[in-house]
């Protein structure tokens, strides 16, 4: 199921970060995959956008795999999907 386009709003909203860098990966990402994201993506979304500008930044450049808040959920297959989605350049 994909996430309404309250949901969606929602996530944007928070995507917003500190970092231009930041703001710029999430907004292409949102362009390419923002309407046919699933609810479970959403929910790992929301987690990320939880981290600190800098640990964010770290995950998306690939600089690390995983922070320390978020040991265990980088152990699954969505959360490296999602990652791995937000990585593409």
């Amino acid at each position: 199921m994909t996430l309404s386009n309250a949901e969606l709003y929602r996530l944007k909203s928070d995507a917003r970060r500190g970092l231009l860098e930041n703001d710029l990966i999430l907004q292409r990402f949102f362009e390419r995959y923002g309407a046919q994201l699933s609810a479970d993506e959403g929910k790992v979304l929301s987690q990320l956008f939880a981290l600190e500008d800098n640990d964010l930044m770290d995950l998306l450049i690939g600089r690390r795999d995983s922070v320390a808040a978020l040991e265990d959920e980088a152990k699954t297959a969505l959360f490296k999907t999602v990652l791995q989605k937000l990585r593409e350049r």
